[in-house]
């Protein structure tokens, strides 16, 4: 038997995610459907939908966010100037530019014709769309505002995508940076040094000082060894990039993430911005804190925080309040928890979810601009001394040559 993964409406309106056991999907449907459930979508354990791995083609998860923004701003204006939701999904369908998302648009248009809700029929497209945009839909149709809702999701997404812009920004001079020096490092390893010494050889040069040598050894080391450095570094970076796409590899890899000094500090910052804005989206929404928790967790990238936040929803449905679940998570800063609670007190949880979120933008900014501040001139500092090193590796016996020849002629 094989395991499917279902998204479920339940009888009392909840939506819950299970994994189910059955020969085929055909059959799982069948016996969902006599249970009184509203099917949301079933694909298999690896996240495919099964119906498109047998078909023709295999969709990717991947859509391009500036067209899917620009389609949902255009989906919202035209439900607000009152068109039926089949004739706007025609329209803009016709109107998209990416090829992947008119292709799922094809199959969420026959889907709503066929006369599914909108939520559902975005939802059978398996992992294509976030599962915080499916939520939002179905909030919008239990509220009757879906183009507002359509809205604040993308504002929403428009804020996320501007944060990673800047990370990636911040990020970006630094990577070029250290680029540079291992080229640099590079090229006067195999070509410069080598043509240096065959110049100092030719001419009969003794006792080279103690930096040439060891200059001069690393570079040897490094170009005698080419053969299977290169094949080995390559491999091994291979190695990790696969093993990063496993469960476990991810695990441990964020979990040195979080342990860097750093690093780690500006991970948490960002993944509580990232999953207050989900929280307050979907609460904004009318979904349940429960059903919340559960949708906004899945926006937590990094493994080792996704896991420790495991207790968050448990404790929800165990009776313990929003934020003591939060606080036993233990990963969660004691200024977010104390804001949190603040707002689940006073009854204002999803302004002050918001309020938390433009904090840690804010607190975001400064770091990361601290930390271009301070690794750009780290940065340049090595790769002048290692520049000032390798040229004083390869004069220095000149020098030395040109002083010795000086006292000869004196004598």
């Amino acid at each position: 038997m094989a395991e499917f993964t279902c998204r479920l409406g339940m009888p009392t309106g909840e939506v819950v995610t299970r994994t189910i056991e059955a020969n085929e999907e055909r059959e799982l449907r069948a016996k969902l459907e006599r249970d009184g459930f509203r099917i949301f979508s079933v694909s298999s354990a690896s996240g495919k939908s099964i119906g498109r791995l047998f078909g023709t083609e295999v969709r990717s998860s991947k859509i391009k966010t500036e067209d899917f923004l620009l389609f949902n701003q255009q989906l919202s204006a035209l439900l607000r100037a009152g068109l039926p939701i089949l004739q706007a999904i025609l329209i803009l369908r016709k109107r998209v530019a990416n090829e992947r998302l008119r292709i799922l648009l094809e199959d969420v248009e026959d889907k709503v014709r066929a006369g599914h809700a909108l939520s559902e029929a975005f939802a059978a497209q398996g992992d294509a769309f976030p599962r915080i945009y499916i939520a939002s839909i179905l909030a919008g149709e239990r509220s009757g505002s879906l183009d507002e809702v359509l809205l604040r999701y993308v504002s929403y997404q428009k804020t996320i995508t501007e944060a990673r812009r800047k990370i990636k920004k911040a990020l970006a001079y630094p990577a070029v940076l250290i680029c540079a020096s291992l080229i640099l490092v590079a090229v006067l390893s195999t070509f410069v040094i080598p043509k240096f010494m065959q110049i100092y050889g030719s001419v009969g040069a003794q006792e080279l000082p103690t930096i040439t040598l060891v200059v001069v050894g690393i570079s040897s080391f490094i170009s005698s060894n080419l053969t299977w450095m290169i094949p080995t570094i390559a491999a091994l970076t291979i190695f990790i990039l696969y093993w990063r796409k496993t469960p476990k590899g991810r695990l441990v890899i964020d979990n040195w993430i979080l342990k860097a000094p750093i690093a780690g500090e500006t991970v948490r910052q960002i993944t509580i911005a990232q999953l207050t804005r989900s929280l307050a989206t979907l609460l904004a929404g009318g979904i349940t804190l429960p059903e919340s928790v559960e949708i906004a967790s899945e926006s937590i990238t990094n493994r080792g925080l996704r896991h420790a936040s495991a207790g968050v929803l448990t404790g929800i449905r165990e009776g313990r309040s929003f934020t003591e679940s939060l606080e036993k998570s233990g990963w969660i800063s004691e200024l977010a928890i104390d804001m949190i609670g603040v707002g689940e007190r006073s009854g204002a949880l999803r302004e002050m979810l918001d309020e938390v979120a433009n904090f840690y933008d804010s607190e975001i900014d400064v770091r990361l601009t601290q930390i271009t501040t301070f690794i750009e001139p780290v940065i340049l500092i090595f790769m002048g001394g290692l520049v000032m090193t390798i040229l004083l590796a390869m004069y220095l016996p000149l020098f030395y040559m040109i002083g010795n020849m000086g006292q000869s002629t004196a004598h």
